[in-house]
């Protein structure tokens, strides 16, 4: 893989933030036609606002647009609305989402439609490169003017103000360009507009959901794949021809995963061994016709979750290149255009319809782990899959709370945070998206749902032990096994989990158990 990446303003993924934010040997460079595009733009601007009224290069903002600010004023407009918005609070969001923003913003610059200049973009460029990062605090932004507050903070930095990650320490923006022997930047007309008016930080933090999600469903196929051997479900649960008769592309691409990773196992039941066994018992049979719905209906309810997750990679893709602020700079059409592509709403509709389908995936792991433990429901395994001596030893009862407990935050975070709209900046924006906040929410729901899916592993491993069952496992099943079993051991005698489950937490993301769907 290339050690630099080009940026063009139109072809960034998600994955190439992500990349690019976690990995310090990584760059970037400037596609030399998106400089061109920039240039061209630059001089629209520079040109017009010198013979026409125009929003944030000659006016006030927000309410006070209707007040005209004297040319000796431009630049100092400028810098008033940067210092003005930084005003966030909390604690610092992680580095990669800050450094992430900035990368999110110099794309969207280099489309030519925001009319910032050369050396603005080379500036952001530079401060990428050198790993020199805004800190952004967590609370501020409300998502409709974009990320005024979080982009602030970043166009702060730039300016040689506010505080800086950089080289492993929290410094001063100034003292950081004093060391570099740099002059901090002066902001152009229009140029502190076009930073922070845009939906760049959430998109960036949305990158990192879409990433860390897809990691979190491919985990919790692959723990439904070993929870159908330990249960010894029915395999017809996954049955193409169930897919063929109710055709969802998630669905079927969920069914074709886990009977990849089941293949080869001696656990799962056969239908047709079933049917001509008929173990009949005072008119009984000896076990259950049908396995209990998180077991038989995984492709079905992860399914749906596979498609939101690709639905909102798709809207989170579009919005890395597009432009986002306003006015938007239309040089073929000679005009600066008013309108709302600075609204967050597609971002905060898509992180919220996320983090649904990862709160569903906590709750159906958490099933399949309560399902395990409870004998009465099971009728195979011991109370709290007790490899001890019941009613002395406890084994995992103490474990499944801590499941339930998380389970339960992930239900609390479930209503959708793009509808709890609040009309602000003297009701101009009386409708706004929330969407960096939304996109937090998700991210908090994706936390959860990884460590339902770690305890159900835990619980797997110490029922297959219970059942001696771990040498007929699928090879796939064999391998997330001796993961598991690598961290947190079969319980015997009662012991502390928590640095256990800590560690398996590490070995799970360290771990390169991603499928692609």
């Amino acid at each position: 893989m290339a050690k630099t990446l080009t940026l063009t303003g139109s072809k960034l993924k998600p994955a190439d933030v992500v990349m690019l934010a976690q990995n310090p040997a990584r760059s970037v460079a400037l596609a030399p036609a998106a400089l061109a595009r920039v240039r061209t733009a630059r001089s629209f601007v520079e040109r017009e606002a010198r013979r026409r009224i125009a929003y944030g290069i000659n006016t006030g903002f927000g309410p006070m647009a209707t007040k005209i600010i004297d040319t000796g004023h431009l630049l100092a407009l400028q810098e008033n609305l940067v210092r003005s918005h930084a005003c966030g609070a909390g604690e610092p969001v992680p580095e990669r989402v800050a450094l992430g923003a900035m990368i999110a913003r110099l794309n969207a610059l280099l489309r030519g439609e925001s009319g910032v200049s050369v050396e603005l973009v080379k500036r952001i460029a530079f401060y990428i490169n050198h790993r020199i990062v805004p800190v952004i605090p967590e609370h501020g932004g409300v998502g409709a003017s974009g990320d005024l507050i979080q982009l602030a903070h970043v166009a702060l930095a730039l300016m040689g103000e506010g505080d800086v990650l950089w080289r492993g320490e929290r410094r001063s923006a100034a003292a950081v360009l004093k060391r570099l022997r740099m002059a901090p930047y002066r902001l152009k007309e229009k140029e502190g507009l076009a930073l922070i008016n845009g939906t760049s930080y959430m998109t960036a933090a949305a990158c990192f959901l879409v990433e860390d999600a897809r990691r979190t469903l491919a985990l919790s196929v692959r723990s439904a794949a070993l929870a159908l051997e330990t249960a010894h479900a029915f395999s017809d649960a996954l049955s193409p021809a169930l897919s063929r008769a109710r055709p969802h592309v998630g669905q079927e691409r969920i069914a074709r995963a886990l009977r990849a990773l089941t293949d080869g196992s001696r656990l799962l039941r056969s239908r047709r061994t079933f049917e001509r066994s008929r173990e009949v018992s005072a008119g009984e049979l000896a076990y259950a016709a049908q396995d209990v719905y998180s077991l038989r209906a995984v492709p079905q309810i992860l399914g749906p979750a596979l498609e939101t997750l690709h639905e909102t990679e798709r809207v989170v893709s579009t919005e890395l290149n597009a432009t986002t602020d306003n006015p938007i700079v239309d040089v073929a059409g000679r005009a600066f255009v008013h309108g709302g592509n600075f609204h967050g709403e597609y971002v905060a509709a898509a992180a919220d319809n996320l983090k649904r389908a990862l709160i569903k995936l906590a709750m159906l792991s958490e099933r399949r782990l309560n399902y395990m433990l409870n004998a009465p429901l099971n009728g195979h395994f011991p109370p709290f899959l007790n490899l001890g001596t019941p009613g002395l030893t406890l084994a995992l009862q103490g474990l499944q709370f801590t499941a339930t407990s998380t389970t339960a935050r992930a239900q609390t975070l479930g209503y959708p945070h793009s509808l709890h709209s609040i009309s602000s900046n003297g009701d101009n924006q009386d409708v706004v998206s929330m969407g960096a906040d939304a996109v937090y929410f998700a991210q908090e729901a994706e936390r959860h749902a990884r460590l339902v899916v770690a305890l159900e592993l835990t619980v797997l491993s110490q029922a297959l032990a219970c059942g001696n069952d771990g040498r007929a496992l699928s090879p796939a099943g064999k391998r997330l096994l001796a993961l598991v079993r690598g961290a947190v051991p079969p319980v015997i005698k009662d012991r502390p989990l928590a640095n256990e489950l800590s560690r398996l937490m590490a070995r799970l993301d360290e771990s390169d158990l991603d499928i692609v769907f």
